[in-house]
């Protein structure tokens, strides 16, 4: 079974540049996607679709944030939010139970300039991280998506002048660490665990993805003994259409 997660960076752009080859050459079983900026009825999906059942959480705020997720497998339940209104007008996380594990899709919120949004985002990783743990309760929980942090040096072109920038302060990197402490495993890591200049996101600027000057923040971390289920953890840095790249998982 093949799960992708991709932060779209608008799912109406990407539909009118690549979504339909993307679909059609990488054959997501699960596609989870954040960013999307857009209501359901606001999306004409491609017809290569018409297979998935879809589920959406928007912002309140439109053409802002939200998530979506795209399953060939009918979910026993899905869930919006994680149950915390200072968290959930934002579209920012979805959760679809399936027999024997928890999938979620989360779009974690930026810390912005000069680290101006750092003590909500951290009342954001400590929240999110205990939904969770909550979730893990009733079984193993794989979360996927845009966690807006490069949890180490090698996950990043530059890390000595990004140190103190969005996405690579020592809190955010602290609330990864948290992550990896409660048990959850980065599975990306775990198959490439030296593997340099890997990176899902790269800025607009300065032609930083054709230099490949990026980042490595979009993640699919699980329970770790959920890890004998998982085979493969790649990133696909050639598929365009957005400024982050999807990533992906293949289950047993």
């Amino acid at each position: 079974m093949r799960l992708i997660s991709w932060n779209v960076n608008g799912i109406r752009a990407v539909i009118k540049k690549n979504f339909s080859e993307f679909l059609a050459e990488h054959q997501p079983d699960i596609l989870c996607l954040q960013e999307t900026k857009a209501r359901a009825e606001q999306v004409d999906l491609p017809l290569e679709a018409a297979g998935y059942h879809t589920y959406w959480n928007s912002a309140e705020k439109a053409g802002y944030s939200g998530t979506a997720i795209f399953s060939k497998q009918e979910p026993l339940k899905v869930t919006n939010g994680i149950g915390i209104d200072e968290h959930d007008t934002e579209g920012r996380v979805i959760t679809a139970e399936f027999e024997d594990y928890f999938l979620v899709t989360v779009y974690t919120p930026n810390s912005k300039n000069e680290l101006l949004r750092l003590p909500y985002r951290q009342r954001w990783d400590a929240d999110f991280l205990a939904y969770c743990k909550m979730l893990e309760n009733d079984k193993p929980v794989v979360f996927c998506g845009d966690l807006n942090v490069a949890h180490q040096e090698i996950d990043l072109a530059r890390p000595k002048q990004n140190r103190k920038n969005a996405g690579f302060s020592d809190e955010e990197r602290a609330g990864f660490d948290n992550i990896v402490a409660a048990g959850f495993t980065d599975t990306f890591r775990h198959f490439h665990p030296d593997t340099t200049e890997a990176y899902s996101w790269w800025s607009y600027r300065a032609g930083a993805r054709g230099k490949n000057i990026g980042w490595r923040i979009d993640y699919f971390c699980v329970s770790t003994p959920f890890m004998e289920r998982v085979e493969k953890a790649d990133i696909l840095a050639d598929v365009l259409g957005s400024d982050h790249c999807p990533v992906l998982i293949e289950l047993t």
